[in-house]
């Protein structure tokens, strides 16, 4: 994820670094960027060496584990970071945790802003959805950067900010929640199709493109008739997907 929007960024045209503890992920970020064109992304190892890579007032980005592991990047930063610095943390957060992290940024002259993201890790290299919340400044200082590597549509790219505090993180939770209802819906118009309407895999994924054609047009009911032979496969993680916050990304990224 991470890496992905690390790509994105750098294909826009801005110069970006990224920190890892893990070097060979870092290696393999940056070779990446020699395979799609020379973008502009510098690796880092060192968190010393990273923060003070970037252009002041800095801009962190981050996306690791929701929890602990955020509060202990956060430590490890900002022993580098100077007043009127930012950290952005991209991942599927606690609002509450949040709200607290602004406080204790606060406390040091730093911006917080809470950012969901959504596209998954496709997204994050295309264009996701951008939901960013807190410290209105620190959005305003990476607005033009965010805008251009958001989901593009004809109203505009797919980014606002949602207002101070968490409340980035928790417009993503409560988008998480639809999701995932829609899901679950999905799942169950198939089991119905199915077990009811006698219908083969193949059958079913017509009516979904059927129904994909009006106003239940979206990502998540093309997803079916695209994928159909596995249908069998996914319609037991779709009945018991979780709503936990989670986010197995592990990159920081600057600017």
């Amino acid at each position: 994820m991470g890496q992905n929007l690390a790509l994105n960024i750098a294909e826009k045209g801005f110069p970006i670094s990224v920190y890892n503890r893990t070097a060979a992920k870092v290696d393999a970020t940056v070779s990446r960027t020699a395979e799609e064109g020379a973008l502009p992304v510098l690796g880092h190892c060192d968190p010393r060496a990273f923060v003070l890579s970037l252009a002041r007032p800095r801009t962190v980005v981050l996306l690791v584990q929701a929890g602990r592991a955020v509060d202990a990047t956060i430590d490890a930063l900002v022993l580098y970071l100077d007043a009127g610095d930012a950290i952005v943390d991209g991942g599927n957060e606690w609002y509450q945790n949040t709200e607290r992290r602004i406080e204790e940024a606060a406390s040091r002259g730093i911006l917080y802003l809470g950012m969901g993201v959504s596209g998954g890790e496709e997204g994050a290299r295309n264009g996701p959805s951008l939901m960013p919340g807190g410290h209105v400044d620190a959005y305003n200082n990476i607005r033009d950067i965010l805008e251009k590597a958001a989901a593009q549509t004809e109203d505009g790219p797919c980014i606002t900010f949602v207002g101070p505090g968490g409340a980035g993180n928790f417009v993503k939770m409560v988008h998480n929640r639809i999701e995932y209802g829609d899901m679950q819906l999905i799942a169950e118009a198939y089991d119905v199709l199915r077990r009811v309407g006698e219908l083969s895999n193949s059958e079913i994924a017509d009516v979904f493109a059927e129904w994909n054609q009006g106003e239940l047009e979206s990502f998540l009911c093309r997803r079916p008739q695209m994928l159909h032979p596995l249908i069998p496969l996914l319609l037991g993680l779709l009945f018991v997907a979780s709503s936990r916050p989670k986010n197995g990304g592990s990159m920081k990224l600057g600017w």
